[in-house]
């Protein structure tokens, strides 16, 4: 168990819903840890994707996670559905820090919680850019 806090549903600005499978669950019982950040990255580039910023195949700029922390706080476990709640905690020239949380659904505190953080990279060379202006404005509405 962490030492800090859980984090409070209304600290989260952007949400989406998954559902847990019967292989998420570890021999414990419980959601084993690796699906936690499976569920980060689906989360934070499906939410880019959907605001039309991330085109997996063809767009440029790509962002690529440079770093990702979990802290852990209640079990999850097949079958149960989870919200993931995610905002922008910090926004520089070229990364960006998210704030997850994964609730129970209807939960108030996070079941856990965590950062990830992505640098935004030319496609080509893999040397970090700028944010284009378009990116940058749909970063700070969830921020």
């Amino acid at each position: 168990m962490s030492s800090e806090p859980p984090a409070q549903r209304s600290e989260f600005k952007a949400w989406r819903r998954f559902t847990t499978r019967w292989s998420d669950n570890d021999a414990y019982g419980h959601v084993n840890n690796m699906i936690f950040y499976q569920w980060f990255d689906s989360a934070v580039n499906g939410w880019l994707v959907e605001q039309g910023l991330l085109d997996i195949d063809n767009g440029d700029p790509i962002a690529l996670v440079v770093q990702t922390r979990c802290s852990y706080f209640a079990p999850l476990a097949f079958p149960q559905d989870v919200d993931i709640g995610l905002r922008v905690a910090n926004l520089g020239r070229s990364s960006v820090s998210y704030r997850i949380g994964v609730f129970e659904v209807g939960g108030g505190l996070a079941a856990a919680q965590g950062d990830f953080v992505h640098v935004v990279v030319d496609r080509a060379t893999r040397r970090p850019v700028a944010f284009p202006e378009n990116w940058r404005s749909a970063l700070e509405t969830i921020s």
